[in-house]
């Protein structure tokens, strides 16, 4: 009815028109009368026609215009600086070689963490994750540093407490001399191996010593040929000169130290500052920080070109209540058609920084992403025919404290994969529940999560085949990349082997959803062996150019000329074959086969398990449990028996009373608890059997009703059996006040039911009386032939108390 009425008054406002009565007001108010009441529809002009479509959805955690929502939130006791750390991008017009050890030029220097404390920043006291905010701990940040007395001071400042930094402590063990420390992951006591700290006071041209004293790795790039990098801020502003590799007599070794019963490593170099009162930064690898990550993203969502075919979106929220961005990178839809040929384009899933530690993997990264939002036909070319999935920092939390392998849940989180405990790891948790929809929806053709390499050298991948797989279809992609970028890809150093300490990982979970091209791309922390780059590090164009090429060997991967696939096919056959005669020739020679070779780049399996926030939780409930009153007296009988397991007496009784089948245990009591016990001045025999002793204070158990734990139930117990065995002989006096006197228990060895007797003991105020309450010294303890007592019987039974003679035990 709606659309008539509009459809009528459109068609009167167009006779209006044809008349020539319509003024410029009345254009205006009809034109806002035919505009929709909404802003989730827009129109666009195609073929002459009006089409209406749904406008984009607004960019609720986007950067533009959000500012708050990107803000890095820290572990609340983490204490921040509050100052923007920058560094520029930049390469060096050379490759930077590596260094050449050689034994004779830098000796073991021994541990000795000696010298004058000059820095010391502990992460926070608590053990588990317990909450965050934005900007870490709302206190004034504690002074860290040591400051210089004066301009002739030289002592280096220290500080690592800011975005991805690490650095524990820092001791100086000589002028120029410095013994560093290095902060394990957060909520673990393992991992070293990322440092990132700046320096200020310096002095140009002075050699100083660096020596970090708490590695892990039995082994390490260092020993072959890495140097550390150091960036000068007056450097960068003078020449513009970024990160660059520095050091020289660089020595990794063991020093004598242990941690956790494992053997500590030390890394030491020489290497001098360019300016005096510089300010420095050192660090393992470039670093790639999770600010500089946002301010990228929102590059691209202000750039109106980009965002046509660029969507940032969030994929989740990790632990600490950081966005994890994804992209989505695919041509748009607009004309008629496009819409059902999206709906087959195959999917593309690129995931980095799983391990905050790697940052070589966010550069890698940087560059696919650089390559598919460029102008050359090829990009055009990917975007038309895939719709690619990007989630450039899958552990943000740990790339902003300063991770190496970890979460804030003290786990690595590519072992958790197959976790079930979403709130634990979220991030891992949304990327395996998009891939599983994306394969619902349409083919994933491959998926690639980038790595980093701290003990192997060039570029390699990890794979996943069946080992009756003869196709090598799975080693087609890898080879390929190789053959475009042989100067940095080594074919050789790649493994396909789907072991089974690896199944929590992406590469082997991903597969296992369906995706038969699942790879780990692991990229070296130094640099390359192979081709025209052998013997030379890695730079930040390095590891973009390998994204490009990565964006490009795609192309000839799906290219539908498949002739370049099935010569690849042949070759991987024919090396294969070649392979096996070897293999063969090795066996028949006796000498081992070599296999295809570990697939572990670094041991998580410390790292494995439940969440610290979980066991935290654990230890609260277990000690819950205990406050039950069960579990109480249990306790309390406990801690009795063991403060006063010397002045207790303890007799055993083991004997089964009639048909019930009890069973006589015994009750340990003290000398406080019997304060009216006399000594008894005849000799007990010593018992016949060792397992026989004698005790009056015992705990009735029934095989079929359970235990009676407590003394109520006990006392109970023996009341119950006192009065109807008074009852059974018809006394009906009085028991108010009645004291027999000291008892005590004839042990007979295998005592039947009626040999277990209580019997007056010695002369006393019991032996006077003895006569007038016969029957005790003739009723057999625990006699139930009369049964249960009546309502009545137990009803007339309260009046009465029990004896205290009954409670006395004999002692020897």
């Amino acid at each position: 009815m709606k659309m008539r009425l509009r459809r009528t008054h459109q068609e009167d406002i167009q006779k209006r028109k044809a008349a020539g009565n319509v003024n410029k007001n009345q254009d205006a108010i009809d034109a806002a009368q035919l505009q929709p009441k909404t802003t989730q529809v827009v129109f666009e002009i195609q073929s002459g026609r009006t089409v209406p479509r749904l406008s984009e959805p607004r960019h609720l955690y986007g950067s533009s215009g959000h500012v708050c929502q990107t803000l890095s939130r820290w572990p609340k006791e983490c204490e921040v600086i509050q100052e923007e750390i920058n560094h520029i991008d930049w390469a060096p017009y050379c490759p930077e070689p590596f260094w050449s050890p050689k034994s004779s030029e830098y000796p073991q220097i021994p541990f000795t963490l000696g010298g004058r404390l000059v820095y010391h920043a502990p992460a926070g006291k608590e053990s588990y994750f317990s909450g965050s905010r934005a900007g870490g701990c709302p206190c004034a940040v504690s002074q860290a540093s040591e400051a210089p007395s004066g301009p002739n001071d030289t002592t280096l400042v220290f500080e690592g407490r800011f975005e991805s930094g690490n650095l524990l402590s820092a001791h100086r063990v000589g002028e120029f001399a410095y013994e560093l420390t290095l902060r394990t992951d957060m909520y673990t006591k393992k991992h070293t191996q990322w440092f990132y700290f700046r320096v200020r006071n310096t002095r140009a041209g002075i050699p100083y010593r660096f020596t970090i004293t708490n590695f892990l790795k039995a082994t390490s790039l260092y020993e072959r040929g890495q140097k550390p990098l150091l960036y000068s801020e007056e450097r960068a502003r003078v020449f513009g000169v970024g990160w660059y590799r520095v050091g020289q007599d660089v020595s990794y070794y063991r020093n004598g130290r242990c941690h956790l019963g494992l053997p500590c490593f030390s890394l030491s170099w020489m290497f001098s500052f360019p300016y005096d009162r510089d300010t420095c930064y050192l660090a393992h690898c470039y670093p790639y920080t999770y600010t500089k990550l946002w301010s990228y993203l929102s590059a691209i969502e202000n750039n109106p070109k980009l965002s046509s075919f660029c969507k940032v979106r969030t994929l989740c929220r990790s632990l600490a209540g950081n966005l994890v961005p994804v992209l989505t990178v695919t041509s748009p839809t607009g004309k008629p058609g496009e819409s059902e040929e999206a709906a087959h384009k195959p999917a593309i899933v690129v995931t980095a920084r799983v391990h905050p530690g790697e940052t070589n993997s966010s550069w890698v990264m940087k560059g696919i992403i650089d390559f598919l939002l460029s102008d050359s036909s090829d990009a055009k070319l990917l975007r038309d025919t895939f719709i690619l999935k990007l989630v450039p920092m899958l552990n943000p939390d740990g790339v902003i404290v300063g991770n190496y392998r970890c979460s804030l849940t003290g786990r690595d989180v590519n072992r958790s994969y197959t976790s079930s405990l979403k709130d634990s790891f979220p991030t891992v948790h949304a990327l395996r529940t998009m891939v599983h929809r994306l394969c619902e929806e349409r083919e994933v053709l491959l998926y690639f999560d980038l790595h980093g390499h701290s003990r192997k050298q060039n570029v390699f991948t990890y794979g996943c085949e069946l080992a009756s797989d003869q196709q090598m279809h799975e080693r087609v992609f890898p080879f390929m990349l190789s053959k475009n970028f042989p100067d940095m890809f080594c074919f050789e150093n790649c493994k396909f082997k789907v072991q089974r300490s690896k199944s929590g990982t992406g590469r082997v979970a991903l597969w296992k959803l369906g995706i038969p091209n699942s790879f780990t791309l692991e990229t070296s922390f130094c640099g390359s062996t192979i081709g025209h780059r052998k013997g030379t590090h890695f730079s930040i164009r390095d590891l973009e150019d390998l994204g490009a090429h990565f964006c490009d060997t795609l192309l000839d991967y799906c290219d539908p000329d498949r002739t370049q696939y099935n010569i690849c096919v042949r070759e991987l056959q024919e090396s294969l074959q070649q392979d096996a005669s070897l293999i063969l020739a090795s066996s028949e020679a006796g000498a081992p086969p070599s296999g295809d070779g570990s697939t572990c780049g670094s041991n998580s399996s410390d790292s494995d398990g439940p969440p610290h926030q979980l066991e935290a939780c654990k230890e609260m409930t277990r000690k819950k449990l205990l406050k039950s009153k069960k579990k109480r007296d249990c306790s309390f009988l406990a801690r009795q028996r063991e403060d006063t397991a010397e002045e207790t007496k303890v007799v055993d009784v083991k004997e089964s009373l009639g048909k019930d089948k009890y069973t006589l245990q015994p009750l340990r009591l003290t000398q406080h608890m019997l304060p009216r016990i006399k000594e008894d001045p005849e000799p007990e025999p010593e018992p016949t059997d060792a397992t026989q002793k004698m005790s009056v204070q015992y705990l009735v158990f029934d095989d079929e009703k359970g235990a009676l734990r407590s003394k109520s139930d006990y006392l109970r117990h023996l009341m119950s059996g006192y009065i109807r065995s008074r009852m059974q002989l018809g006394l009906g006096t009085t028991l108010r006040g009645l004291d027999l006197g000291p008892l005590h228990v004839c042990v007979q060895p295998k005592p039947s039911a009626s040999a277990l007797r209580l019997t007056p003991r010695g002369p006393g105020r019991g032996a006077g009386r003895s006569s007038n309450a016969p029957g005790l010294s003739h009723m057999a303890a625990g006699d139930k032939t009369t049964g249960p007592a009546s309502p009545a019987q137990w009803k007339r039974s309260q009046s009465y108390t029990a004896p205290f003679s009954l409670l006395r035990t004999a002692t020897r």
